[in-house]
């Protein structure tokens, strides 16, 4: 099983991608934990990542494009996986089917955790840095409207998105996701 979780800040992409990892035993493939990892070990690209970090920006499409092409060749990919912040632009989205192609796999669903704006602000507050200005978060939700809505599309056209209500509990939630999948 290949899923990619989408949905905005607070949505609860960490929480449920968490939860499906445990519930398939699969490994979980985050986009900040690679960029961490990057960043630490002081690779020219982790060095332009964390700026991209620290402004609060998204990573050029390229070099997260990299890094996950670097990622899914582990060996604990090959079985499946759940990734967790990738792909956010329609670009990224492209790249990784014709990355899977490559790799002789195909993404099982694109899980989209939909809540309402009010929200994702709300739960983004909530789980902030204390010295992260609600600007700051605004403008996160912001960026998901204007780069993340193409890839939805980009997987509805491909008839292979799940949308399911993450204004709910979470183990509401994962009970939803894991209901649908178990059909499919």
């Amino acid at each position: 099983m290949r899923l990619v979780i989408l949905g905005g800040s607070g949505a609860g992409k960490s929480t449920q991608a968490q939860r499906l990892c445990k519930h398939f035993d699969l490994p979980l493939i985050s986009e900040r934990e690679i960029l961490r990892g990057a960043i630490a070990c002081l690779s020219n690209r982790g060095w332009l990542a964390r700026f991209d970090l620290e402004t609060k920006e998204l990573v050029p499409d390229q070099m997260i494009i990299e890094f996950m092409r670097a990622r899914l060749k582990h060996a604990d990919a090959s079985r499946g996986w759940v990734l967790e912040g990738y792909p956010r632009t329609a670009v990224q989205a492209e790249e990784l089917d014709f990355l899977l192609e490559t790799l002789d796999q195909q993404l099982t669903w694109a899980v989209y955790l939909q809540v309402p704006q009010a929200v994702m602000v709300s739960r983004a507050l909530g789980c902030s840095l204390p010295d992260e200005q609600p600007e700051i978060v605004q403008r996160r939700v912001e960026l998901f409207y204007d780069r993340t809505i193409p890839v939805l599309e980009y997987y509805d056209r491909r008839r292979r998105l799940l949308t399911v209500n993450g204004d709910q509990p979470p183990e509401i939630v994962q009970y939803n996701i894991v209901n649908f999948l178990s059909v499919f």
